[in-house]
């Protein structure tokens, strides 16, 4: 078929169909052209392969000529127009015909309400409210929506169904922190963003929540649930085209997921995704994006490859964003950006073309404030609101308003949001009727650019059928008061009311209430629960039974009646969620004291009213008024020592007095005691004195030790000692208890602590510190060794911080406290006083170093300091003994503070005489340790020093160098890294190593080294022979054979005390290859991966501390573990049945045989030296693991094995390791590969196994959800019911069976379990009542498998003639069901009954069956015959089975 050319006419440009140049040579005047946009997608004559006919610059001219023409036809039509009205009457009447055919073409402005909502179709949108499980939208012309959580990304959906899985993995009763994992959708959107969605259902008005929003008061989230969005941009961009993804193309797009340089964003376009950088995406906040939100975007750039697209979220660049063509119409999005021309001017609005082809119309709710200057002809941008549904040509509603355009919520002119400017409730006097709509309501003007809408139901409290323009109360231009009930934030007008009743209410909303309001209300509803009150219009509050009355009301019914009045106090109010929270209690009605209605109001020493909300043992709480709590403790409740849940019960009205207000904490501490009259109050509020105060007093009581003063003018109480007196005054103790009488003044006091709580204060004597404030101090006169006095005010890294003046503190070192750290106190209390002298001062930081050593401050220095001060690195030689306060405990070792800014380090091999493993229990910060200087090292400033006793000569490092080596030499060595062709040896003593290659590990050639290789790891000790070495590229070729060794039995046992020369460093304590086990338990191995045989070994020097050199004390060898079976069904720690009992008598016994194991260690490391020889290569494959090291390296080999790992547990529980062995469990499960489903499925198993034996209930319910969540929740159900019954737990494995058959009711193989463990306990008829509770719950193709179950159960565990009843009723209900046959037959020959059995078959081969079913049967009923019967029998089966051939032959 050949394709015609197209004439190319679109209804966008005009309303009268046009003619090209191209066109009209074919055309005639009658003919008409078609209307239908060529951008529809109902086009049916278009070019094959997706072209055109048309060149492109005849499409260019076209469009050109189209342009002017409508514009001609425009401004033809305005002139015409003018014309008609001044033509005769008789003329119009005349052309009556001509003006009815223009009507047509003319189009109407429409406003959008529900029934224009279809599904489908695309609306821009502004969130108004956000709700825990959807976002409520405002839609144009005053319509509201609302978007369910599950329809904003699918992203979002899929977290959402992931949260769903896990919790039903769960058990039923575990529901406790389920909602925290739902995503919190004010972190996905805020308040008056604007949103791109399509409808996908409306509903009837007065619908029922159908999605999350729960039931509500607010009108407009009511009303938003009759029309449901969705945002998905799969949905959203339907129809968007790759090729329309232009440079400023905007579009929605939700977070894929996250990469390391930006996001990964779904469009929702088919064949592309988009890439959000992070610096794009912070531009304007700094919090990160998460997975499924959804976010607006500008297209910045597209790639070669076509699949990916750089795009921007920035309100910069995404704002003024437009496109210019588009290729189909379903590319025109809400929400974006057009050129548009203005067609006509009508008093409803605007009529517009955008992007040169489609038909637009904008309201007058939708314009500028500057609409009226706008004129036809003109181009102004505006941002498409809508596709109108079932237009053609298509057409859009669009909008000119300057908020829209900025996609910006509306504002005042003052810059104040709506609901800012105008709450809810604020009473307008006189607004202006601008428009009226008779079928929908009034639109006003409350202030210039500021208009409101009342709808026709809140004209008037009567009923309103119509509205009139130019008569009645509400025409144009007249004045009514109005009141704000709500708002259309899309629109950004105000949702009005004239009604009277509105006008008059008090309130409209929980917000307009004020908390500690007395108010009167009408009883609305009594339920068990609660009280509720309506206080005025749609606003209630509610009274909770505790606030009843003063007292508890037995039957509050009696006392609260449905209509009558009540009068109450505010408690609580909460506007977010429109709660209001009443009192109705007598005593908080009448009462006189302050009410506390938030924190900054509590004041310590303020005597109120409370309620007590709770009550313990050691403390009540209670609660003022706006949800402000106090404590009060068990101390301050009572006086008499008496039970406080005796005395005190929750809705109690006290008075209490404030005694403690934490401002950081939001803490109140309250008083019930020292709130009554006879309480005389000790505890005075010193909030005004501080430390370091001057201040005077009067002597009132003297004691033995103290005076109690009385501080002038505050009264506040005050302590000083006989002593400190004394030195105040230069007198002695004994003068001043005979001269000072109460009443005496002291002056010149000064205060060095403070005590809140109690009320007083602790003085001393001025003179104390007089002498230190003779001169001002400041950075310019301060020198060194100055004293100077200060008050210690927090701790840092660097020591106690000590404040001296206002701008000047201190550091006080622990070093530099006392000359004898064990008799001074190196961390002196805070908000003490102290006398230092400078040591160092830092003018930079305005701090000084201090000193409050004796020595320092006395000028004699008689006495010599036990711990000397160290003032720098010189101060230190090897050998020396000092003192000094752990600083840090690392894994390494500790670091101890010498002196200021020195620090010394203190490796593990230098901490103890003897291995110790938990060393770092041994240590903790600020601990004074005494040590030797073990190397100092001036050049980088580092110390080294030791704990050990002995002798301090260590062998120096780097000591050794490839040319003191020679081949042949035996020397010992580290293992330092394995790879696949060998293992590179450090040699001790240096930092040379060598490359021992795998063939050069066994004697064996038949051996495989690859597991050789595997038994080694790094850190291992090993004994090796220099085969070679190369001086000039530094390469050292090392050998393992057991044969290099030959001989060496005498000389290997004699290095323990006298190591040859031969030999670098200790020979003991070596590992070999038959004493791989010396390895501690907690060791990790990690071997470095390597491609390069060939890499060369250096000889090089490491500067600094090296992590790698300290010794790792061996390990007693561990006895050997016997074969142990993997036994998941019916599990078993121990095959010897070496219960725990038996474990801890081993671990007695063994600690009682220590000291003798300690005798015989020597031998035994002897005897192992002796085995040196010994190639266990060999039988490394056969060889059983008996130790943690011989696990580890095997689990290296066999990762996945559940029965290796179990067996690691096994072997830590014969140790009574039990910690262990559940750290061993966790790392199977997290090592063990996804995809080995069983493997996992085992370990968990054994983990449960365990529990049951060593824990407790708490952990193994842990696990136990674990598991769950893990693997299939029924079999480890299941597994866990067996584990109870099999360790003899019956009723735990009851209890389990139930929760098991509640959650898995419809599993025959659940009830049949059950009910098997019944029989098993003898329980019959709890186990024969289970039948008919499955048949509940199970469906009904079940029903028979469970039923034959109950049977064959029956036979095994109960009464096989019970049993034999259920099959027979089975088999004649279903005769041909042969499986079921089968089965009761092989139950009957369990029981051996041969003439039940022959019965049985004849009574099945009187039923019609096939040939080959016969077969199966009689050689069933012959094999029978032959073990339980007789041969006379057997050969009754033989005839009858040629009787039945027979039969079936001649029948067929």
């Amino acid at each position: 078929m050949v394709g015609r050319k197209r004439h190319l006419d679109d209804g966008g440009f005009a309303q009268k169909s046009k003619k090209t140049k191209l066109s009209l040579e074919k055309t005639h005047k009658g003919d008409s052209v078609p209307s239908t946009s060529a951008m529809t997608l109902e086009e049916t004559d278009f070019p094959r392969g997706g072209g055109s006919t048309l060149t492109p610059l005849e499409v260019k001219t076209i469009r050109a000529e189209a342009v002017r023409e409508a514009d001609q036809e425009l401004f033809a039509s305005a002139k015409q127009a003018q014309v008609k009205r001044k033509q005769r009457k008789a003329d119009v009447k005349g052309k009556a015909t001509e003006v009815e055919v223009d009507k047509k073409d003319v189009i109407r402005i429409e406003h959008l309400n529900y029934k224009r909502l279809i599904p489908g179709m695309k609306v821009l949108g502004q969130v108004m409210s956000i709700q825990p499980l959807a976002i409520v939208v405002s839609l144009p012309n005053q319509l509201l929506a609302h978007v369910p959580i599950t329809q904003i990304t699918s992203q979002l959906t899929e977290r959402l169904e992931s949260t769903n899985d896990v919790e039903d993995g769960e058990l039923d009763d575990d529901k406790s922190g389920s909602s925290t994992q739902v995503p919190d959708l004010t972190n996905l959107f805020y308040v008056g963003q604007y949103v791109r969605a399509v409808v996908i259902s409306a509903h009837a008005p007065g619908t029922t929540d159908v999605a999350g929003l729960g039931r509500v008061r607010d009108d407009a989230i009511k009303a938003s649930r009759r029309v449901e969005l969705s945002l998905f941009p799969e949905k959203v961009n339907t129809g968007v085209r790759k090729v329309d993804l232009r440079a400023g193309y905007s579009l929605s797009a939700a977070v894929q997921s996250v990469e390391d340089h930006g996001y990964i964003l779904d469009l929702g376009v088919s064949g592309i995704s988009g890439f959000l950088s992070f610096g794009e995406a912070h531009k304007g906040e700094g919090s990160r994006l998460q997975v499924g939100a959804l976010i607006d975007v500008s297209v910045i750039k597209m790639s070669s490859n076509g699949r990916m697209c750089t795009l921007t979220n920035d309100p910069d660049v995404l704002v003024p964003s437009s496109i210019s063509e588009v290729t189909n119409v379903s590319s025109v999005l809400p929400g974006s950006l057009v050129q548009s021309l203005i067609t006509a001017v009508t008093p409803d609005g605007l009529i517009l073309q955008i992007l040169g082809f489609f038909d637009a119309t904008a309201d007058e709710f939708h314009l500028p404030n500057t609409h009226k200057s706008l004129k036809v002809g003109q181009k102004v941008k505006t941002r498409v609101l809508y596709d109108l549904p079932g237009t053609t040509p298509p057409r859009f509603v669009v909008t000119l308003a300057e908020h829209h355009i900025r996609l910006q919520p509306k504002s005042t002119f003052e810059d104040q949001l709506l609901y800012v400017a105008y709450p809810v409730g604020a009473v307008l006097d006189l607004v202006k009727v601008r428009r009226v709509e008779a079928e929908r309501g009034l639109l006003v003007e409350i202030q210039p650019n500021q208009e409101g809408f009342v709808h026709i139901s809140h004209v008037s409290d009567e009923h309103i059928p119509t509205l009139s323009v130019s008569s009645g109360p509400w025409r144009v231009n007249t004045f009514h008061k109005a009141r704000v009930i709500g708002y259309y934030p899309f629109d950004g007008i105000l949702q009005l009311s004239l009604r009277s009743s509105v006008l008059e209410q008090k309130f409209l909303q929980a917000g307009e209430v004020q908390v500690g309001e007395i108010l009167k209300g009408m009883v609305k509803q009594l339920t068990d629960s609660a009280l509720f009150v309506s206080i005025s219009g749609n606003v209630d509050g509610v009274i909770w039974p505790t606030h009843y009355a003063d007292i508890p009301l037995k039957h509050p019914s009696k006392k609260f009646k449905v209509g009558g009045s009540i009068k109450c106090r505010v408690l609580t109010v909460d506007p977010e969620q429109n709660r209001i929270v009443l009192t109705a209690k007598k005593t908080l009605l009448d009462t006189t004291f302050p009410m506390l209605t938030s924190f900054s109001d509590a004041k310590v020493g303020l005597l109120t009213q409370a309620v007590i909300f709770r009550v313990t043992d050691k403390y009540l709480v209670v609660e003022f008024f706006n949800n402000v709590k106090a404590v009060v403790p068990v101390r301050e409740a009572s006086e008499t020592g008496a039970k406080l849940t005796d005395v005190y019960a929750p809705g109690k009205v006290i008075k209490v007095r404030i005694i403690s207000v934490d401002a950081e904490a939001q803490r109140i501490v309250a008083s019930i005691r020292q709130a009554t009259s006879s309480f005389t109050s000790s505890a005075t509020d010193i909030s005004g004195i501080l430390i370091g105060d001057v201040v005077e007093g009067v002597v009132t009581q003297m004691h033995k030790l103290n005076l109690v003063l009385s501080l002038k003018p505050s009264d506040v109480r005050a302590l000083i000692s006989f002593s400190g007196l004394a030195r105040h005054w230069n007198a002695t103790v004994p003068e001043l208890k005979t001269s000072v009488k109460p009443g005496a003044p002291i002056a010149s006091l000064v205060v060095v602590s403070r005590n809140p709580e109690k009320g007083f204060v602790i003085v001393t004597g001025h003179s104390k510190i007089d002498r230190l404030k003779k001169t001002s101090l400041s950075m310019d006169n301060v020198t060194i060794g100055q004293i100077v006095g200060g008050r210690v005010t927090k701790y840092t890294r660097y020591g106690a911080h000590v404040k001296l003046t206002t701008r000047i503190s201190g550091s006080l070192h622990p070093t530099d406290v006392s000359d004898d750290y064990e008799a001074g106190n190196p961390f002196p209390a805070v908000d003490s006083i102290l006398r230092a002298a400078v040591v160092g001062i830092d003018e930079s930081s305005n701090r000084l170093s201090l000193s409050t050593r004796a020595s320092r401050l006395s000028s004699n220095g008689t006495k010599q300091p036990v711990d000397r001060e160290i003032n720098s690195i010189d101060d230190l030689k090897v050998g020396d003994a000092v003192r000094g306060f752990i600083k840090s405990v690392a894994e390494h070792g500790v670091f101890v503070m010498l002196g200021r800014g020195i620090d010394a380090r203190v490796q593990i091999k230098e901490l103890f005489d003897a291995y110790i493993k938990d060393w770092k229990g041994r240590f903790v910060v600020n601990q004074l340790v005494r040590g030797r200087i073990l190397n100092v090292d001036t050049a980088s400033k580092k110390v080294e020093m030791t704990f050990r006793s002995g002798d301090l000569t260590r062998a120096p490092p780097n000591s050794v160098t490839l040319s003191d080596l020679r081949e042949g030499q035996k020397v010992v060595g580290r293992v330092k890294r394995i790879e696949q062709y060998g293992i590179f040896i450090e040699i001790e003593g240096s930092k040379i190593s060598g490359l021992c290659h795998k063939s050069q590990i066994s004697d064996n050639k038949d051996a495989d080294v690859t597991i050789a290789l595997r038994m080694f790891c790094e850190g291992d000790r090993v004994r090796a022979f220099i085969i070679s070495r190369d001086l000039e590229k530094k390469q050292l070729s090392l050998g393992l054979k057991p044969s290099y060794f030959t001989g060496d039995e005498d000389e290997v046992g004699s290095n323990h005390e006298h190591p040859q020369d031969g030999e670098l460093g200790a020979a003991n304590h070596v590992k070999t290859h038959d004493a791989l086990d010396e390895s501690g338990p907690d060791e990790e191995y990690s071997h470095d991966s390597c491609s390069e045989e060939k890499e060369l070994v250096r000889v090089g020097d490491s500067d600094g501390y090296d992590d790698d050199d300290e010794d790792v004390a061996p390990s007693d060898p561990i006895h050997s573990l016997k074969p142990r079976g993997l036994k998941i069904d019916g599990f078993q720690w121990f095959v010897n049945d070496t219960g725990p009992n038996e474990v801890s008598q081993l671990q007695s016994e063994s600690s009682d045989q220590s000291d003798s194991e300690e005798n015989v260690a020597e031998r035994k490391r002897r005897k192992r030296r002796k085995e040196i020889e010994m190639d266990v290569t060999a039988d490394m494959q056969t060889k059983l693991p008996d130790s943690n090291a011989d696990f580890e390296r095997m689990l290296l080999g066999s990762p996945n094995s559940s029965y290796l790992w179990i067996q690691y547990m096994s072997f830590q529980l014969q140790l009574s390791e039990i910690d262990k062995a559940r750290v061993i469990g966790k790392r199977a499960i997290q090592t063990i590969h996804f995809r080995e489903e069983q493997e996992k499925l085992n370990v968990w198993i054994a983990l449960l196994n365990l529990e049951n034996a060593y824990g407790t209930d708490f952990t193994i319910e842990v696990v136990f959800k674990d598991a769950v969540r893990h693997n299939d929740s029924k079999t480890i159900h299941l597994r866990l019911a067996a584990i109870f019954d099999e360790s003899k737990k019956h009723e735990k494995a009851e209890e389990q069976y139930r929760r098991t058959c509640k959650k898995f009711g419809q599993s025959s193989k659940v009830w049949t379990l059950f009910c098997e463990h019944y029989l098993r306990r003898g329980l019959v008829d709890d186990a024969r009542k289970l039948l008919s509770r499955s048949l509940q719950s199970l469906e009904k193709r079940k029903h028979l498998k469970t039923i034959s179950k109950f049977a064959q159960l029956e036979y095994k565990l109960g009464d096989a003639e019970r049993g034999r009843t259920i099959f027979e009723g089975i088999v004649d209900s279903h005769p041909k069901r042969w499986d079921m046959w089968s089965v009761y037959m092989d139950m009957e020959a369990g029981e051996g009954d041969i003439q039940h059995l022959r019965n049985l078959f004849n009574h099945v081969f009187a039923i019609k069956m096939t040939s080959h079913k016969a077969k199966a049967f009689f050689k069933k009923w012959l094999d029978l015959e032959r073990k339980l019967g007789d041969e006379e029998g057997a050969t009754v089966v033989k005839q009858k089975a040629i009787e039945w051939t027979q039969t079936a032959v001649e029948a067929a």
